[in-house]
């Protein structure tokens, strides 16, 4: 089968193979999903082959192929292009920075100033994955200061709620990049801080995003039981917004280290459904945005726990994939790492000892990190080097590379 097929199709060959289906198998696990009878094996396995060989699939079926794999739509299928996120932005605001710190000294505030800090701070969240720590960590305290100076002007009761939300997103944002950095104190104290924002503007969004952190968190320090309650605590306030989403991945990820692979697949499909049902994210590069590939991202690491290495690494192939820019940029430095780890962990127990090694050593390589889900995911790595390959130098060399990094993160040492 050529190599210049849709990515869409070599992605349904690649997770039929994961499954080790048959082409017909993977018609019968399709039928599952359908909501009507469908054609008989034999013409729906034509069907199939059309599909694994480029042919796009009809509207009706997409969903119930993407339902069979355990993903969503357009984790599959391509989404319909928009237009540039800078010219977006250009566009909507037509504001320098300076007019717009001049705009907020004035004694009340219009929409077009409100305009201008709510792309400000999009673009902010948006630069997350790849703007260096410390210099997104003084923009973002920055700006947030300045927006919660305007809650001392002249405000209307629908403005003082969207500065407040503003606020409330900016440190967000600042919380998840001090936690990264390692100042978990600092991290916590601003993640309480948004948590009430978002319960004095009454905005269930934030208020999701801020229980998804306290998730997050217990996460990376082996609380699992605290993530699952942080999780269900966030799914309470988030109603329909994407964090919702986001809160099953974690509680997924939580079971899967716990050992309960029921619970993982009962939270990642409700994940699932619930993305399924959202309208296609306008801006994919925002922080606090979830899109189909970061579903398939924290599938990836349950599967990786629960041992299902063939899926966990077809789904790392995919976080690359898509993380990836034509030219070799990596657009999702971090989300790259883990699947770097996954690819490593996968390696590491079939007996390739130096392609494990291999991806660990590029896992740690990036100059975007965020160090305590990185040390949590290369802990697995590293119990696996130990358990097959202790006396290999090669293995030791890496669990050196590795405490060096956890070495200034006392509470995310690997034990």
């Amino acid at each position: 089968m050529s190599d210049d097929r849709p990515d869409w199709a070599r992605r349904i060959a690649a997770e039929r193979q994961a499954r080790e289906w048959s082409q017909l198998q993977a018609v019968r696990a399709l039928r599952a999903h359908a909501p009507t009878e469908l054609p008989s094996d034999e013409s729906m396995v034509r069907q199939w082959k059309r599909w694994e060989a480029g042919t796009m699939p009809g509207e009706f079926y997409r969903p119930l192929i993407a339902a069979t794999f355990g993903t969503v739509t357009h984790s599959i299928f391509p989404a319909p292009s928009r237009r540039d996120a800078d010219s977006e932005i250009a566009l909507a605001s037509g504001m320098e920075t300076l007019e717009i710190l001049n705009r907020l000294n004035r004694s009340d505030v219009d929409e077009a100033t409100l305009d201008a800090l709510r792309i400000t701070t999009d673009r902010l969240c948006s630069e997350y994955p790849y703007m260096p720590s410390e210099q997104l960590l003084v923009e973002g305290r920055q700006w947030m200061r300045r927006v919660v100076e305007l809650t001392r002007k002249n405000l209307t009761l629908a403005q003082h709620r969207e500065v407040l939300a503003l606020s409330g997103w900016l440190a967000l944002l600042v919380g998840c990049v001090e936690y990264d950095t390692g100042n978990r104190h600092g991290a916590e104290a601003t993640r309480r801080a948004a948590l009430s924002i978002a319960t004095e503007s009454d905005h269930a969004e934030v208020a999701g995003w801020a229980h998804e952190m306290r998730a997050w968190f217990s996460l990376t320090t082996g609380d699992y039981r605290g993530v699952i309650a942080a999780a269900q605590a966030g799914a309470e306030v988030a109603g329909n917004h994407s964090v919702a989403v986001q809160l099953a991945g974690q509680e997924a990820k939580a079971w899967a280290r716990l050992g309960d692979r029921r619970q993982v697949e009962i939270a990642l499909d409700k994940g699932r459904r619930l993305l399924e049902g959202m309208p296609y994210p306008e801006n994919l590069d925002n922080h606090f945005v979830v899109d189909p590939a970061k579903f398939d991202f924290y599938a990836m690491d349950c599967y990786r726990l629960v041992g299902e290495d063939r899926l966990a690494r077809s789904l790392a192939e995919e976080v690359l994939r898509v993380g990836t820019d034509f030219d070799g940029t990596e657009r999702s430095p971090m989300r790259n790492a883990e699947a770097r780890v996954t690819l490593g962990v996968a390696a590491a127990r079939e007996g390739d000892l130096e392609q494990a090694v291999t991806f660990g050593e590029r896992a740690l390589q990036g100059e975007r990190q965020s160090v305590p889900s990185l040390i949590m995911t290369s802990r697995e790595l590293a119990a696996e080097m130990r358990k097959r390959y202790a006396t290999e130098s090669t293995a030791q060399d890496y669990l050196g590379h590795l405490r060096t990094l956890a070495s200034a993160k006392p509470g995310f040492l690997p034990s």
